[in-house]
């Protein structure tokens, strides 16, 4: 595999993160966009012989374009090629309903094909628009420390390559990116935020804004991924037991994060992880946290009882 020696191609290279220990074959989630197939021509440069996953959610009329030019620019650069077809149904929440359908697909493709891992192209502008999105949600420190460089297979090298680099090497190597009506849609609150937002904020703050927002989820998430080793370590017990006691002599910081680990996904609300706390205290007998799940304390001991929905 090869590609051609372009300034803009080894400019990315150089910039992607979390790439020097990964060994191929691996999977890279690709779209059509310039992100994606930028991403692509790294992995491919690089050497890490990858396959362009293409995931059709069914939800535009264009997919079939797009995954017949996702097939060319594998073909052209020497890379494998694989489509995916999943169901989403309409309704609410079909932004996250779609996105959790294609990481399943993205796994399962890693999976079939023996890859190392799936690389996706989220960049420094995705970044910055999550922790927009999560400060309007009131999300604490993990939140707003947006999207982690790896988390379990699915590695983001280009969280530090803004969104307009990935363009340029397109554009450099002649190829053509597909664009998602959907970018233009502002009634989606991510596109509203890239839009209306961000712009807005850093007119304002007289700079651009996405460096700062980046840098600053940098710093948040590895402060964030520390204090929960923290808490992992010391609740619950090493031998796996829940003692109450033990959670309520924590650091109230600790004890909120052994709490949220603790519970799972989906992760308990704010209120949710102070219920679980007071019962602990022996202030209330028990408490719902979301997801038909009960927490309820028996002998000493915190348990779960009931499933993740």
């Amino acid at each position: 595999m090869s590609v051609p020696a372009e300034p803009e191609v080894a400019q990315l290279s150089a910039r992607a993160i979390g790439l020097d220990d990964i060994e191929g074959p691996v999977v890279v989630a690709c779209s059509g966009g310039a992100d994606s197939l930028a991403l692509l021509v790294v992995a491919v440069a690089r050497g890490l012989t990858p396959t362009a996953a293409y995931i059709d959610h069914g939800l535009r009329p264009e997919s079939r374009y797009e995954a017949e030019l996702v097939a060319g620019a594998a073909q052209r650069l020497g890379a494998q090629f694989s489509s995916t077809r999943v169901c989403i149904e309409p309704g609410r929440n079909l932004e996250a309903r779609a996105r959790a359908a294609r990481y399943t697909a993205l796994e399962a493709t890693r999976a079939r094909v023996g890859a190392s891992v799936v690389l996706v192209a989220h960049t420094a502008d995705d970044q910055a628009e999550t922790v927009v999105l999560n400060l309007l949600r009131g999300s604490a420190s993990a939140g707003l420390g947006g999207m982690a460089v790896r988390r379990g297979t699915v590695v983001r090298p280009f969280l530090r390559v803004r969104r307009s680099e990935t363009e340029a090497a397109c554009t450099a190597l002649g190829l053509d990116p597909v664009r998602d009506p959907m970018n233009d849609d502002l009634s989606y609150r991510r596109v509203w935020v890239r839009r209306v937002v961000l712009p807005l904020l850093s007119e304002g703050a007289g700079r651009d804004l996405v460096p700062v927002l980046e840098r600053q989820a940098r710093l948040l998430r590895a402060e964030s991924d520390y204090l929960d080793e923290l808490a992992g370590a010391a609740w619950p017990l090493p031998d796996g037991s829940t003692p109450a006691p033990a959670l309520t002599r924590l650091p109230l910081v600790l004890a909120r994060r052994a709490v949220r680990m603790w519970v799972g996904p989906p992760p308990p609300t704010g209120d949710g992880v102070e219920r679980v706390l007071a019962v602990a205290r022996c202030e209330v007998v028990a408490t719902e946290v979301g997801g038909g799940r009960r927490i309820s304390r028996h002998g000493g001991q915190l348990r779960i009882s009931g499933t993740a929905q």
